[in-house]
């Protein structure tokens, strides 16, 4: 149970923190950060995982009209996977936005860890598109509840701590699926994003844009990695 942050108020439970709601909304953008295979410290927001994803929200709320889109964070109860426990945190934040703002369509953005429970999280009736960020993902990642989505993975060339490799098969495996995949790769960037960190954002905005058109087809980046054959090296 999370504490109480004054005499006679209950604890914050909910999952998804809201940075920005308008009257009207018409579609969500929700960041997920990363974390650690097992541990079931408390998540802060204050733990350099949370803090790295700011940016990443500021960029991809560039690329959509305010007027138009909730900015959140999925709240995590812990610090590790677990046994998928971001994943079920996720889950509970796209209701908890539901309940918000109604069923309107959502774009999760996840880094490391984050980025396999975004993808994981597609199965969620409300989200329409995934950007993955350097993501954990394991041998034999589930694909088959993609079909219909889309999902785009970024991955620096430099990353030490989670696979570009994995990734470009997780995409080859996803296309099988009926999903618009694609995989784009950071030449020199390494798994906090700090190496060339610009382009990371910029690039996030590109394909937020691209996921999000208003017409409703892929354009971009987001168009173009999913129609390559290999991945995009920027």
């Amino acid at each position: 149970m999370r504490m109480l942050r004054g005499h006679g108020r209950k604890p914050d439970t909910s999952a998804l923190r809201v940075r920005h709601c308008p009257r009207r909304p018409r579609l969500a953008i929700i960041t997920l950060h990363g974390g650690r295979a097992d541990g079931y410290q408390k998540a802060r927001p204050w733990h350099l995982a949370a803090l790295r994803m700011r940016p990443v929200l500021r960029s991809a709320a560039s690329a959509v009209s305010l007027d138009d889109a909730v900015l959140a964070q999925v709240r995590y109860r812990h610090r590790g996977w677990n046994q998928g426990d971001p994943l079920q945190d996720t889950y509970r934040a796209l209701d908890e936005l539901e309940r918000l703002a109604g069923p309107v369509p959502a774009l999760l953005i996840g880094h490391s860890m984050g980025g396999r429970a975004a993808l994981r999280a597609a199965s969620h009736p409300r989200v329409r598109a995934v950007v993955a960020l350097a993501p954990w993902l394991p041998p034999g990642e589930p694909t088959g509840h993609l079909r219909g989505k889309r999902a785009v993975v970024l991955h620096g060339t430099s990353d030490r701590i989670t696979s570009a490799e994995a990734s470009a098969e997780y995409v080859r495996r996803a296309r099988t699926q009926q999903t618009s995949a694609g995989i784009i790769l950071v030449s020199r960037g390494d798994h906090a994003m700090l190496r060339r960190s610009s382009l990371w954002h910029r690039t996030v905005a590109e394909l937020v844009g691209g996921l999000l058109h208003p017409g409703g087809q892929l354009t971009g980046r987001a168009a173009e990695s999913s129609a390559s054959p290999e991945p995009i090296l920027l």
